[in-house]
């Protein structure tokens, strides 16, 4: 994805679901989530071992279906061989985007997201 289309994505996204979240602060995820937050991102946090609990003032939940609102984006803090799965899930509720982080390669799923 070049600047552009980077600047494109994140400018009509406001709903970010986070998939693989962490309450570790010295976590990826967590700085993420927190540098999202505050640049006004609504962003839910996706992790089973965080369901039910708040993490940055945001409630946890299990799975992305669990979510109780629309989702523009899934940013992915998950390995390469799970991305494929959260693709999968990311469709089946409608997100617009699949945001896998840096090293975390997946082609089938960025062509699953294309279709």
């Amino acid at each position: 994805m070049n600047d552009r289309t980077s600047r494109d994505v994140l400018t009509r996204t406001r709903r970010i679901a986070l998939v693989g979240a962490c309450d570790c602060p010295d976590r990826p995820s967590y700085s993420v989530m927190k540098y999202l937050l505050d640049w006004g991102y609504e962003v839910i946090p996706v992790s089973p071992k965080l369901a039910g609990k708040t993490l940055l003032g945001q409630t946890a939940y299990v799975t992305l279906e669990e979510v109780p609102r629309k989702i523009d984006m899934v940013d992915v803090f998950r390995n390469s061989e799970a991305a494929w799965g959260v693709a999968q899930e990311a469709i089946a509720v409608g997100a617009d985007t699949l945001w896998l982080q840096l090293g975390v390669i997946n082609e089938q799923a960025a062509v699953l997201m294309q279709a």
